[in-house]
């Protein structure tokens, strides 16, 4: 069948008392998670490296019941193979089994029983150092049909540890929660957002709105909200307004997105006289918890440039290396984006890249290491750089992706958001004071993340 791998059963008249198969296999941390989640065993034991450090073994160890799935895997793929019933299972945990460790399993027939064929095989399991770890004895019914069928190809598994998530919320969640204007929060999901960051001790929410409106939607999410401080507002314009007074007087540390829309919200940041701008130009930017990459990524500008100048590009990676920092990246490695890695004067984008570039170079972008244009699997993939001869020390190796336009940073951040299922922690820059965005249909991951972002940028910027 074209090469296609065969499963072949042994039948009760086959087999004879003394048979054996074995196979071999070198148990991963993917496999412990993936069993973790299949099983619903979260043991610290088995998943959390500092609390294993403490016990009795020293070290993370698997669990018992993968290693005997070692021993199913055997009879059902070998002896007896396609059509035997498991029928009962004696274990015994002799050694415990590491993170590494390479598992021989070893079955052999002791006896053969004609009523109902049944068959009793002997179950060993040794490390790499030839020590026993688990044995045992299974009791199958053997097939008395013949079976040869394909080998099923089981498709690739990727796990989404979302570890990137986990740093930045011990990180953020060490100090005082941090005062925050919370913008026109009248619907259960921004309720919900509310109190998460708040029992996450990321905020201290000031609720500004329509107090009816916020009770009612706080008895829509089912959520306590007798703690938290609510400022009066008529609609929501005058609810950002006032948010962002509370900015401007040093009552409120963040601001934070509710139910209202991101135009509302700016509109009233943007104001010179009233708002919250700085001398930088004001941007938005994504930290993405990438499943299967090593650090964070931030993706900028998707949500407030649209076209932006070469001016406004070099505050808008100001703003993205400064994000960088607060989030323990000391010098990130920043990506100009464009289609191709060569300049063209025909594209805009990639004349761009090379003036930000030079910019750095004379010192005008600091902090961090800048190179472009670079196209993004140039940007992403040591050997993609490699296999077009690029030579730098961005390249392959991108912390910060800077896009051309908002179009292009908007589609790149949804398509790892909803194909790459990553979390997206969407976060204002430039202003005064970080802004927090969240969206209804954000996880519950990524709205923390969102907080737990905006906390350590207002903690990096603090005196």
């Amino acid at each position: 069948m074209n090469g296609t791998t065969m499963i072949e059963n042994r039948t009760f008249d086959e087999i004879e008392v003394g048979t054996s198969a074995s196979s071999t296999r070198t148990l991963t941390q993917e496999d412990i998670l993936l069993f973790a989640r299949v099983s619903g065993d979260v043991n610290p034991a088995h998943l959390d490296v500092d609390y294993a450090a403490t016990d009795m073994f020293h070290r993370v160890i698997v669990h018992g019941m993968l290693g005997a799935g070692l021993i199913s895997a055997v009879l059902g793929t070998q002896l007896p193979g396609p059509g035997a019933i498991y029928m009962g299972q004696t274990l015994r945990f002799t050694r415990p089994v590491g993170l590494g460790d390479t598992i021989t399993t070893t079955l052999t027939v002791t006896e053969k029983r004609e009523d109902h064929h049944i068959v009793l095989l002997d179950c060993r399991c040794v490390n790499q150092d030839g020590q026993e770890v688990i044995t045992g004895q299974a009791e199958v019914k053997a097939p008395r049909e013949k079976v040869i069928r394909p080998r099923m190809v089981l498709p690739d598994v990727q796990v989404a540890s979302h570890q990137a998530y986990h740093v930045l919320m011990e990180k953020a969640s060490s100090g005082t929660a941090l005062p925050t204007a919370v913008a026109h929060p009248c619907s259960a999901a921004a309720i919900l957002a509310v109190v998460e960051a708040a029992e996450a001790h990321l905020i201290a929410p000031i609720l500004v709105g329509p107090p009816q409106r916020i009770a009612a939607a706080a008895q829509e999410a089912g959520k306590d909200i007798s703690a938290f401080t609510i400022l009066p507002a008529a609609h929501s314009h005058d609810a950002a307004a006032k948010a962002v007074a509370l900015v401007r007087s040093g009552e409120a540390a963040l601001l934070m997105k509710g139910s209202l829309h991101t135009d509302e919200l700016m509109g009233a940041v943007v104001p010179s006289a009233t708002g919250l701008r700085t001398e930088r130009r004001i941007s938005h930017a994504y930290v993405m918890d990438v499943p299967g990459h090593p650090t964070p990524l931030i993706i900028t500008d998707a949500a407030i440039n649209m076209t932006p100048t070469l001016e406004e590009k070099a505050d808008i990676i100001r703003n993205a290396i400064d994000l960088a920092h607060a989030i323990g990246i000391a010098e990130p490695k920043v990506a100009i984006l464009a289609a191709v890695e060569t300049v063209n004067p025909a594209m805009p984008a990639t004349l761009d890249a090379a003036a930000l570039c030079k910019m750095a170079d004379r010192g005008q972008i600091t902090g961090g290491l800048v190179d472009g244009p670079l196209a993004f699997d140039n940007a992403i993939s040591l050997v993609a750089a490699r296999e077009k001869g690029i030579a730098s020390a961005v390249a392959g190796l991108a912390e910060i992706f800077v896009v051309p336009n908002l179009e292009a940073g908007n589609m790149l951040a949804k398509q790892l958001t909803f194909l790459g299922q990553a979390d997206a922690a969407g976060v204002v820059l430039g202003a005064r004071v970080p802004i927090i965005l969240t969206s209804r249909a954000d996880s519950l991951r990524t709205r923390l993340a969102s907080c737990a972002v905006a906390v350590l940028l207002a903690q990096a910027k603090a005196p």
